[in-house]
């Protein structure tokens, strides 16, 4: 039986970029990833510092992002 992996919180949270205070998952990627696709919604990570601070985490908000700066930002 393989060994489950576990989520190293510290090293995940240096590429956290999420602004929201009250959130319990900063630094828990694959809680944040499933609670993020349960509303059809992409984690912070996902985003540009100036468009993760407006908080609107949909699909269509990414891909209007991408198609105006690229996939590097």
């Amino acid at each position: 039986m393989a060994k489950p992996k576990t989520c190293n919180e510290s090293k995940n949270m240096k590429g956290c970029n999420c602004t929201y205070e009250p959130c319990s998952r900063k630094g828990m990627c694959c809680e944040c990833i499933a609670y993020h696709r349960r509303s059809a919604e992409l984690p912070a990570c996902y985003f540009p510092a100036n468009v993760e601070a407006e908080y609107d985490r949909s699909v269509a908000c990414f891909v209007a992002t991408v198609q105006q700066r690229g996939c590097a930002w």
